[in-house]
């Protein structure tokens, strides 16, 4: 699928709700198939093994953290916490969309748990984004992932922006995947800055939660490393949680068609157009924490991780069915073509004085 331009808005649920069914929509259709396949029932089981497993794994990162004391074998140790980290992420990504819990507030302790305690990122802050992302899909004017804050995401952008994006959009191709070292920083920075939103939900408890993680972090490192192994095991745990992270969100979107204006397609194409599903087997599925499905759970928000698989063959044929393109790739050509994107709607700015 070539890129372009096009026009949306869209509702998004987290709960158990299908959004957009009406009942004589090409969603309602879908849905109906979903609901009959039994793809919305909860897996208890599923999510107690893998938060389970991923929580030995973070217990297990920071006592061997412990165990070998002042050395530079820590870097290694750093590298497997950042992986670790980013699990417990996409955990919260679960967590968020209430795939792991029905009631709305034992997925905001999971929430505050996960996000601010575990890896220092406000939950409440990214709850709000990540929401305001799935109902405006790749919207320039809405979506809060393509605001170009730093890269921009259309020649449009490109062509108005001031600053540092206006500099970056000439080279942001070369510097993307260099810049996602900074995102582990950025989504703590993002997240101490919220507090002071007055939609901040539960503020006390974001903030001494994430005080709480701070704290203790660098305790850790400062009390069992030296200064400058303590600095370095910080930029490495941070820049690898960066790029790791900001790969498994790149390949779903990055690339496809933006969004502009008022007139909006209906939800399923909507959600499906501006979506990148990513082809691969079991590794790719851990790899990516189900993000590789990101048609259908743009779809279907609530779905259970578990059940992305085989959502997709009833979505891919009901798409081929009404005649809506389907995009799926490697992953590795899902990044390279997001990149060419990136170098596309950055000509404007290349040739232009900074």
């Amino acid at each position: 699928m070539t890129t372009t331009s096009v026009t949306t808005s869209v509702e998004c649920s987290g709960s158990a709700a299908v959004p957009g069914a009406a009942s004589g929509s090409d969603f309602a259709g879908l849905s109906r198939r979903i609901l009959a396949a039994g793809l919305l029932r909860r897996r208890p089981g599923y999510y107690a093994v893998r938060i389970a497993l991923v929580t030995m794994a973070f217990a297990g990162g920071w006592v061997a953290f412990f165990a070998l004391g002042d050395s530079w074998w820590q870097l290694a140790v750093a590298a497997f916490l950042a992986l670790v980290y980013a699990q417990v992420a996409l955990v919260t990504h679960d967590v968020a969309h209430r795939q792991v819990f029905r009631g709305r507030r034992p997925s905001e302790i999971g929430g505050l748990l996960f996000g601010n305690l575990g890896v220092g990122m406000s939950y409440g802050w990214w709850m709000n984004k990540h929401t305001r992302h799935h109902a405006n899909p790749n919207h320039e004017e809405l979506d809060p992932d393509v605001v170009p804050d730093i890269l921009v995401w259309s020649r449009d952008q490109a062509r108005a922006a001031t600053g540092l994006p206006r500099f970056i959009g000439r080279y942001q191709a070369q510097l993307f995947f260099p810049l996602l070292t900074l995102e582990g920083f950025n989504l703590r920075v993002a997240s101490i800055r919220a507090l002071r939103s007055p939609t901040m939900k539960h503020w006390g408890s974001e903030a001494a939660l994430l005080l709480t993680h701070i704290v203790l972090y660098l305790s850790a490192l400062f009390l069992v490393l030296s200064p400058g192994k303590a600095a370095a095991f910080l930029l490495v745990h941070q820049a690898v949680f960066g790029v790791y992270l900001g790969c498994t969100f790149a390949p779903n979107h990055k690339g496809m068609p933006t969004l502009t204006g008022g007139a909006r397609p209906d939800f399923l194409r909507r959600q499906v157009l501006t979506s990148r599903n990513v082809r691969g087997g079991v590794l790719t599925d851990l790899l990516l924490g189900g993000l590789n499905y990101q048609i259908e759970h743009h779809l279907f928000p609530s779905m259970p991780t578990p059940h992305l698989r085989r959502a997709q063959v009833i979505v891919r044929a009901y798409c081929a069915e009404i005649g809506v393109p389907y995009h799926e790739t490697g992953l590795v050509r899902s990044y390279a073509e997001a990149l060419r994107h990136l170098r596309r709607v950055g000509e404007p700015r290349r040739g232009q004085r900074a």
